[in-house]
């Protein structure tokens, strides 16, 4: 019996100690942060709108010139706990101005803070991955021209055991990777492949539209055989739809409708954009018509959804 028990406590701490590694934060190659460069803040500019950046870290309301200072505090209510938008102005006490290039982009594709932390992927660092480093470096110039914002924002409210953020290295090993969602474009409608995958780009990288419109499972990661199939709103009330090219829904529209709608926020059939898409399309207003245009041939060509697999 003796025996047994020692035997069990060294399993027990072999286990512990594998656990350990495998869930340890990762950081970008050396390879891959030399080869990080000085980026563009006009061109940064575009790279923010389409991330959405002010949509979560700006206050609650903001227009204008308020869109910019982003001081976070945003609240999001998911079934793990309540999660709180940071600071990410250029205040260094309060926000990420004090970060590096290789800081901000370890957090943006590896979900892995300067000093070592796993974050929370309700920061979507699992789309963010695909990202290129050009654009990250735009982005963080960008960034850096912004208004500092004095105050922290409110801690994330969350119970045992998901406030144990070293556990978070196992989930990332399971739902963080910088592949594309999808490979080729489907169906028979001929596409330009490289304004297709300047769509994929934008909407499985940056736009990040997965993150509300892919369902999850019961640990959170996102169920890629649903890949934008609709899913039930974070907040528990309603469901974001599926904007897949599936029969008698979203693929009635056509390429024209959908990059219309992301422009003006009218529907085929005159409705307007609402909820929490408003900011979505006002975000996507601000890019070229040739990216909406893109976005639009990329979801006319990706797998259809049936409403039984969602």
């Amino acid at each position: 019996m003796k025996k047994a028990i020692i035997v069990l406590i060294l399993f027990g701490v072999i286990a512990a100690g594998v656990g350990w590694l495998l869930s340890a934060p990762t950081r970008m190659s050396d390879a891959e942060a030399s080869a990080l460069k000085a980026g563009d803040p006009e061109k940064g500019e575009l790279v923010f709108w389409a991330g959405g950046c002010a949509s979560c870290h700006a206050a609650k309301g903001a227009e204008g010139d308020a869109l910019l200072e982003l001081g976070g505090g945003l609240r999001l209510d998911t079934p793990f706990g309540t999660f709180v938008a940071p600071n990410i102005s250029a205040s260094e006490a309060d926000g990420i101005g004090a970060w590096s290039l290789i800081d901000f982009a370890n957090a943006m594709t590896h979900g892995t803070s300067p000093d070592g932390q796993n974050l929370y992927p309700s920061f979507p660092y699992t789309s963010y991955a695909r990202m290129s480093g050009e654009d990250l470096g735009d982005l963080y110039a960008f960034l850096k021209t912004l208004p500092a914002v004095s105050g922290k924002a409110a801690d994330h409210e969350l119970g045992f055991p998901f406030n144990i953020r070293r556990g978070l290295g196992l989930w990332k090993r399971m739902f963080l990777d910088p592949d594309p969602v999808v490979s080729a474009p489907v169906g028979t409608a001929e596409v330009d492949p490289a304004v297709w995958a300047r769509g994929r780009y934008l909407v499985e990288g940056p736009g990040h539209c997965g993150e509300c419109h892919t369902p999850r499972d019961f640990a959170g990661g996102l169920i890629l055989g649903s890949w934008l199939g609709g899913a039930p709103a974070p907040t528990g009330e309603g469901r974001i739809p599926d904007i897949t090219p599936v029969d008698g829904g979203f693929g009635s529209w056509s390429a024209a409708d959908i990059a219309y709608y992301l422009e003006s926020g009218f529907t085929p059939d005159y409705d307007s954009v609402g909820g929490e898409m408003v900011h979505v399309q006002e975000n996507m207003a601000r890019l070229p018509a040739s990216d909406r245009e893109a976005i639009a041939a990329y979801l006319k060509a990706i797998p259809a959804v049936v409403p039984a697999n969602n």
